[in-house]
Order: C-alpha cells, then structure tokens, then sequence
C-alpha cells in the first residue's frame, strides 16, 4: 500500500478479522501449528500493513518501501495471512502451509514468499537483521522505514539486546521496534523460565524511547506509531501488552497454547467455532470478535 492510498482507522477491524480467520484455517487445515505467537500479532500486522507501511503488492521488491522482519518466524503463519489478503501471492497458498513444495515453510523465507524481506525462525537474529538494514537504509539516503517484531520469549536470547545497543547508540530512529509481551514461551511463562522484568523500563534504559500499548488496541497502537514517528533523535520501541492466542477466546485460556494440535480434548471443536465466529464476523465488516 503507497503511503498516499490508506484506509481509515475503522477499516482495520475487518482487516484485523481476516488475518485471524485466514490464520486459524491454515493451521486448521495443517492440523497443528504456533496458534499462540501467531494470534497475538494480529492486531500489530492489520495497523501495519493496512495503515503504516510503504508497500505495494504490485512491487514486492519496491526500493522504497518500508521493510519488516519477524524476527518471531514461529509467528509466520499471521505474516502470510496477511500478506495473502493484501494481495502480494494468491490465497490459495495458505493451505499448503509447510507441505513438501510449498512456498510458505513454517517460519518465513524471503526467497521464497513475496514481501517478505528477511528468513528468520532462529529467534534473536532478526534483531541484527532488521538493525542492518535500518543502517543501509540510512547510509543510502532512504527515508523507508525498518519495523521489527520480536518476541519476549525470543528476549532470553543475548543477541537481542546485542542489536537494541547497537540500534540506540547510532539513533536508528526509523527503525521501530515491536516487543510482543505475551507472557509466554515454549516452556512456560517467561516471568518463570527467565523473569523479562519490567521490558519497558529495559528498552528506555538501553535508551530507547518507549511506549506501552495494550496490543490488542488498533487505534492505541496506530496512535503509538504515529506518536514515535515524529522522534527525530532516538531509538523508538512498542511494548505490546499482549494474551497468547489473543482474540480467540478459548485457546487464551489454553495452558500450553503456544504451539496447538487440534486433535486433542475438544481443540478441532473451539477451533471450528472460533473460525464459524469470525467469519460472521468478517461478513458484517469488523467489530470485536471477543
């Protein structure tokens, strides 16, 4: 989407109803996957690639549009919803998700699925990916913006905060960081496999501007975006305070959500509501789902 066709704020809700249902049936279809990490970015990728980012599905490889790297790859499956309904590779795709010849493996590969701009799935390395090309970026005279998504859990990893000195100390102001605090990793809660502390109060001291938003809050986060763009000297980050499966009630109250096999108990029947729901939902043209 060119920075000059946008829609307005209120279109988001159906945006962000389409990438949840589109997510949730691919992993549906696949029988299994990383609902969790996937669900809780949802409302992060409909402001984004419905309202912030410098894109054109037309032009995937644009020199000047905005790059992001998800640098959480487990979350992929929400990346390629959502690539796939703003139309940069055909719907159809998302139903062979991982399946041997697929263009769309588990985490995201640049090389092979259109828009996206870094391979990533190794957690923490998407920090020096995105802060490499927010400097090149620079150095070029670019005004593209770099958004980078990492995880909490992917904070366990020394890397991350190797990037975020590197990315405050050279003022990287164009490249926004994203920290979804869902409070859960593979193992567990992260405040008990390795307690994050106070994120926010970490990135400001890493010198970062920084803002917290409750992640499931189009406008919050639109309003957040727009409020760091226009910090001229300063790294920027948002702290999204997110739910693990977020929006799909059931699976919120999921212990181990993080990653779904919808064999089990009675997960293929929720899941089946959830995407009944929401296509109901996407007909009537946005709303909350939960």
């Amino acid at each position: 989407m060119k920075k000059d066709d946008r829609p307005e704020l209120s279109d988001l809700e159906n945006l962000r109803d389409k990438i949840r249902l589109e997510t949730l049936k691919m992993l549906g279809h696949m029988g299994y996957g990383h609902l969790g990490g996937s669900m809780s970015i949802v409302e992060l990728l409909a402001v984004l690639y419905g309202k912030q980012l410098a894109i054109d599905p037309n032009h995937p490889n644009w020199e000047g549009r905005d790059r992001l790297v998800l640098s959480k790859g487990h979350a992929g499956p929400a990346l390629y919803a959502t690539l796939a309904i703003q139309g940069f590779f055909p719907q159809d795709w998302l139903l062979t998700l991982n399946e041997g010849g697929t263009h769309l493996p588990s985490h995201p590969d640049r090389l092979k699925i259109p828009g996206v701009d870094a391979t990533t799935g190794s957690l923490g390395q998407g920090t020096s990916i995105a802060a490499g090309m927010a400097t090149g970026l620079k150095l070029s005279g670019s005004d593209a913006y770099t958004y980078l998504i990492v995880g909490d859990g992917e904070l366990n990893e020394g890397q991350c905060w190797e990037a975020f000195q590197y990315i405050a100390h050279n003022k990287l102001n164009r490249c926004i960081v994203f920290i979804d605090d869902n409070k859960k990793q593979l193992d567990g809660y992260t405040a008990d496999i390795l307690n994050p502390f106070d994120i926010q109060k970490k990135m400001e001291s890493f010198g970062f501007i920084t803002l917290k938003v409750k992640g499931d809050d189009l406008k919050a986060i639109d309003d957040a975006i727009n409020f760091l763009k226009d910090q001229k000297d300063s790294a920027i980050a948002i702290v999204l305070d997110t739910v693990k499966a977020q929006g799909v009630p059931f699976f919120e109250k999921v212990e181990d959500n993080h990653s779904v096999k919808f064999g089990l108990a009675n997960y293929q029947e929720e899941l089946d509501k959830a995407i009944t729901t929401l296509e109901e939902q996407v007909v009537k043209g946005g709303g909350s789902y939960a």
